[in-house]
């Protein structure tokens, strides 16, 4: 990627009761706009977790300077894939950020840091809990010279017994009892196929961002925001972690099955799978319609979803005798259109085109020219501030020289 040279100018506003505001204007961008524009946050984060969260306030607005070590964010090199030697893994989650490459070892690194941290609105990081005390850049030293700052730490299983463990995804995918969920019901678990909690705590780390800038609003006073990658797995378990803490019940692999609702999965067809739902009995006299057996909605074993899951093994061949008269593209065209939530299995080209047909406009181009970078959009709509995404994901210390130079000023 060609690096693209900016300058800097400086445009003090008010935010809650504290002056501060940044506005760099480069060749790739103009001045920001959003929600969030006129915040500055300082991102110490690396791999997914945290820059997936301050993407998401980038797209929003914010002024996200990225702050890496000299060898760089450790996504820079996760290849394959790669587009024109940049790992794709590095561009999804950097998109609308400057990049300034300090080595917190170095004295004069280490101020510009800390000078960062002073000027920041927020601060975002994902050391080893206590990792940033001996260079000054805790929440207990960064806040006593900066009393708004909204400090966020990420880490893997907080901060107290757990505090030493590495924060790794598929760790905590095993460790919080997803992979007893995934995969079938007499086979080995499995991982799911992305790093789901850290979207997960991204976004959670997103949400206390905010409301924390909501709070300093109201108050002028800053405060650390702490998540962890257990906690959210767990929460985002939901009725699973629910149903063991309310119901004490311990819920175990399926497969592709719901546990609460039938249908709810892949059915097969003529040629292939077919998701196909009816969550309530409306739907499910729907579906039954639609597949030419009306009175399977009448019929005493499936009148109710409480009766369709617990009788689901008599259920499911009725279903699967007629969907084996057509196949799968077929039938979602039909029953769709009789109203039935149904759709077939996509690979990820698939799914991007059929955002694309139904309207959702996926893909846009970030940067200009030769820089363009395809990306997917940021999934949030507004209808006064909408999202931007003019800066593509930035070179090693890209803005290294012009950030040195606003905190200067």
């Amino acid at each position: 990627m060609t690096p693209r040279v900016g300058r800097t100018t400086v445009d003090d506003g008010q935010i809650g009761s504290r002056t501060v505001g940044v506005m760099f204007v480069g060749s790739a961008n103009t001045e920001n706009s959003g929600p969030l524009a006129g915040l500055v946050i300082a991102d110490f984060s690396r791999i997914l977790a945290g820059p997936y969260a301050t993407m998401l306030l980038a797209d929003l607005g914010a002024e996200v300077i990225k702050v890496e070590s000299p060898g760089g964010d450790d996504t820079r090199s996760w290849t394959p894939p790669d587009r024109d030697g940049v790992s794709t893994y590095y561009l999804a989650i950097n998109r609308n950020k400057r990049s300034i490459a300090l080595d917190l070892k170095d004295p004069e690194d280490l101020a510009t840091a800390q000078e960062l941290a002073r000027r920041a609105d927020v601060m975002i990081e994902n050391f080893k809990p206590g990792g940033l005390v001996r260079f000054g850049l805790d929440y207990d030293t960064a806040s006593s010279a900066n009393p708004g700052l909204i400090y966020a730490s990420i880490s893997g299983f907080g901060t107290a017994q757990g505090k030493s463990l590495a924060g790794y995804d598929l760790l905590v995918q095993a460790m919080s009892g997803l992979m007893s969920l995934t995969g079938g019901a007499d086979g080995p678990a499995y991982r799911a196929g992305i790093s789901v909690f850290d979207i997960m705590t991204g976004m959670h780390a997103a949400i206390g961002i905010l409301s924390a800038l909501q709070h300093r609003g109201s108050t002028g006073q800053g405060q650390h925001v702490e998540v962890n990658l257990l906690s959210s797995a767990l929460s985002g378990l939901v009725n699973h972690s629910t149903g063991y803490v309310a119901g004490d019940t311990v819920p175990y692999r399926m497969g592709n099955a719901h546990p609460s609702v039938f249908p709810y999965e892949p059915l097969p067809t003529a040629d292939n799978d077919l998701i196909v739902i009816a969550a309530n009995d409306a739907q499910f006299r729907a579906l039954c319609a639609a597949l030419g057996v009306p009175e399977l909605a009448d019929d005493e074993r499936f009148r109710h979803n409480a009766d369709r899951t617990a009788n689901r093994d008599q259920l499911r061949p009725l279903l699967v005798a007629e969907l084996a008269q057509r196949g799968a593209l077929e039938w979602w065209r039909e029953l769709s259109a009789a109203g039935v939530a149904c759709g077939p299995i996509n690979t990820v080209d698939g799914g991007v085109a059929v955002a694309d047909e139904l309207g959702l406009d996926p893909v846009v181009q970030v940067g200009e020219g030769a820089d363009a970078v395809p990306m997917i959009r940021n999934p949030i709509g507004f209808s006064a501030t909408p999202s931007g995404h003019q800066l593509p994901p930035p070179d090693l210390d890209e803005h290294g020289a012009e950030i040195r130079r606003w905190l200067r000023g």
